[in-house]
């Protein structure tokens, strides 16, 4: 028998209000006989058998990215199924279970339809939902990557930073051309501005910069980027990074081109009443002691090339130190 659904997370643009800001407009979706078999079981991490297969299945055509569909419920599957509880099923956040329950796979394998909550003015657009910690990258206004993340936690730090040349605070033609880290003290505040951005310029590889050790970084507000890290746990955890699980951020950078428009949904206000505020600005920190210094890479390091999205300039640093900037 055919189930009715609310899905309150699938939105798009909707009528304006008097303010002439963008109201979201909640879609109902009907869920039709399943083609799938039901379950007779929880689906928890470390299980396995065909319905994991099923799930891992559905789960990839939903575009949950839950890692290799292979019928084993790993890490990867785990996070994907967070995703869906928090975007699809409303689960608060920070109490995500990454558990299946039979209820919840007559919903999954039902008719779910994750709508975008705005037109973008680019084909390809993401959207990061802060309130559920979960970013989604669109393609004619269609689901291409849904993902678990965590954002900045808003606490005030003060670190001992490494920062790779080309990133920001050693990415002047001179430091770009000498190869070497830079090692400091700074300090600053953990904050992911509400607003619209468009990404601007990308990494490749592990990177050392202000906000911590990023992974294949996209960047799009000053030094904040959508990134793969190894800790991406079930609440706010960053320096004001996106972090997104490393077998997702092995794809995320495909999914996104030089000047797409993400959105940031902070839930407080709609991101076109901020416009595209920078993130707080990060100062020396007043109690690092230790002189400033720079490190020559060893001989023979490759280092990762870092390079603005296609369509713009291009700047690779090689391991002979010697700066190009391609067209």
């Amino acid at each position: 028998m055919a189930v009715m659904v609310v899905v309150a997370l699938a939105v798009e643009r909707g009528a304006n209000d008097g303010d002439g800001q963008p109201q979201p407009t909640s879609t109902t979706a009907q869920v039709a006989t399943p083609s799938l078999p039901p379950i007779d079981r929880e689906l928890t991490e470390g299980v396995q058998g065909e319905d994991v297969r099923n799930l891992q299945t559905r789960l990839a055509e939903l575009k949950f990215a839950p890692g290799p569909i292979d019928g084993v419920y790993g890490r990867a599957t785990v996070q994907a199924v967070w995703a869906f509880e928090k975007l699809v099923m409303k689960v608060p956040r920070e109490e995500a279970t990454g558990v299946v329950t039979p209820q919840m796979w007559d919903v999954l394998r039902g008719d779910v339809q994750i709508l975008p909550r705005r037109n973008a003015d680019t084909p390809r657009h993401a959207e990061v939902y802060l309130q559920e910690q979960v970013i989604v990258t669109f393609l004619g206004g269609r689901p291409s990557l849904i993902s678990h993340m965590s954002s900045g936690d808003g606490q005030p730090w003060c670190e001992e930073v490494i920062i790779d040349p080309g990133e920001e605070g050693n990415d002047s033609p001179e430091q770009i051309a000498k190869a070497e880290q830079v090692k400091l003290g700074v300090c600053g505040e953990s904050v992911t501005p509400g607003g619209i951005f468009t990404f601007y310029k990308r990494s490749t590889g592990t990177r050392e910069t202000k906000l911590g050790t990023l992974y294949n970084p996209v960047y799009f507000n000053a030094g904040i980027a959508v990134h793969g890290a190894i800790l991406v746990p079930l609440k706010p955890a960053s320096h004001g990074c996106i972090r997104i699980p490393m077998s997702v951020a092995t794809v995320f950078p495909s999914m996104v081109q030089y000047r797409d428009r993400i959105y940031v949904f902070d839930g407080v206000k709609e991101p076109e009443q901020y416009g595209s505020p920078l993130p707080p600005a990060d100062r020396p920190d007043p109690n690092y002691t230790t002189v400033p210094t720079s490190t020559t890479l060893p001989v023979g390091t490759s280092v990762p090339t870092v390079t603005t999205l296609p369509g713009s300039p291009s700047t690779i640093v090689g391991s002979s130190g010697v700066t190009t900037t391609l067209p």
